[in-house]
């Protein structure tokens, strides 16, 4: 009796094991793998003759194109469309858009995008070492020194706690550390530069010397992420993607330290006010792409970049959770991704669970979004969420 199975493969890695398992020969593996590997491309905002066109050439390839039925008389400016095909055709849909002049913007974006999300590996440099991303998920302690965190407000104010809990964290396997000295709860108003500087600048100078981990500093100001840096800190997480202090930009690039640029709506004062999104990973990927134009025009690696989609910060329940169901479609942006999911409030509307409550809806919400693409995972629990992610990366790797 025949058994038939459908193949889950998402990557060049897979079409070449699978094909290698029954025996295809390399030649014919490297011919085969971009057929094996099939993609549903969304183009927006296009004018109906381009989106039309685009149809037509992928019909001719074998592929297909969906389309707002309003592009066929041309009656609206722009339109959006769903081109769907294998690798391959996209890649011979590339070199016949090249042979047009108005369509070689189009080319270069799509370009870009199948080199973006085919990336499995990628590589931040901080002062103490380098890593390596897209084996092992990487794994960032979270340590506030704020009365009023949603989380664990208070618990690490006192500096001598504060030191000890960074130390644990390392102790228990956090890759990084981040400190932060300013409450981003929902709703929080800012604090001052030099209510911040006295939070954490001596708990980073403390760590700095005890620990061989790098310390990221997680502040919006750039003041404070100078003053981190040369206390000891090694890598800049900004909450609000360059929006709220541009010069953030600059201390990165003085310093020559990854930036971590996370979405927020708004900002924590008002994130979670009249919370609604026309197409919200389309706006999500507007605001990430800006972002990072913004950081690479100051001067920043472009390899020195990380990406937080933002869980929490202006996001509806529903909003997370497709966010995390579909991380990967952060990929595109062409940077590793961080996930902080960490005891936030829509694990806790899902169990009806306060703070203290939550950590197996944390490791679940961990566990899926390694398997959906992340990084590096951002999280108050340290040893529990290390042990997760251990059985997660086994699973996303099992067979590679």
């Amino acid at each position: 009796m025949n058994l038939i199975r459908c193949l889950h493969i998402t990557s060049a890695r897979e079409a070449i094991h699978e094909m290698g398992r029954m025996g295809l020969d390399a030649t014919g593996t490297q011919l085969m793998k971009g057929k094996a590997i099939h993609l549903n491309l969304k183009v927006e905002g296009i004018p109906p003759r381009t989106a039309n066109q685009l149809k037509q050439e992928m019909l001719a390839l074998g592929g297909d194109a969906a389309l707002d039925g309003r592009g066929l008389d041309c009656s609206v400016r722009e339109i959006d469309a769903i081109l769907m095909g294998t690798q391959e055709q996209f890649e011979r849909l590339l070199l016949k858009l090249g042979q047009s002049p108005d369509l070689r913007p189009l080319e270069q974006s799509l370009k870009e995008t199948l080199t973006n999300i085919s990336k499995t590996h990628y590589s931040i440099r901080c002062r103490k070492r380098t890593f390596t991303l897209g084996k092992e998920t990487l794994l960032m302690g979270v340590l506030n020194v704020t009365p009023d965190s949603f989380s664990d407000g208070g618990l690490y104010f006192d500096r001598e706690k504060a030191i000890a809990h960074g130390l644990k964290m390392v102790e228990e396997g956090a890759d990084f550390i981040d400190v932060g000295g300013e409450s981003t709860r929902p709703g929080s108003k800012p604090i001052g530069l030099e209510e911040e500087l006295r939070r954490v600048i001596p708990v980073i100078e403390s760590l700095a010397k005890e620990v061989d981990v790098p310390i990221s500093i997680d502040t919006y100001k750039s003041g404070v992420a100078q003053r981190a840096i040369e206390a000891g800190a090694e890598m800049i997480n900004d909450i609000s993607g360059l929006n709220l202090d541009p010069n953030l930009a600059h201390v990165a690039v003085r310093e020559d330290v990854p930036l971590i640029l996370m979405h927020i709506r708004g900002t924590p004062e008002t994130m979670q006010k009249d919370v609604h999104y026309d197409s919200l990973f389309s706006e999500i990927l507007r605001y990430l792409k800006e972002s990072i134009k913004r950081a690479e025009s100051a001067g920043v690696d472009p390899g020195q970049i990380i990406i937080d989609p933002g869980i929490g910060f202006g996001k509806t329940v529903e909003d997370n959770l497709l966010i995390i169901k579909n991380l990967s479609e952060f990929r595109i942006l062409g940077k590793p991704i961080l996930l902080g999911t960490s005891r936030k409030s829509f694990i806790g509307r899902i169990l009806n669970a306060e703070v203290t409550e939550r950590l197996e809806g944390t490791l679940s919400s961990i566990a899926i979004g390694v398997l959906t693409g992340a990084h590096i995972i951002r999280c108050h629990d340290v040893l529990q969420a290390k042990r997760a992610i251990a059985v997660a990366d086994a699973i996303r790797l099992a067979g590679a």
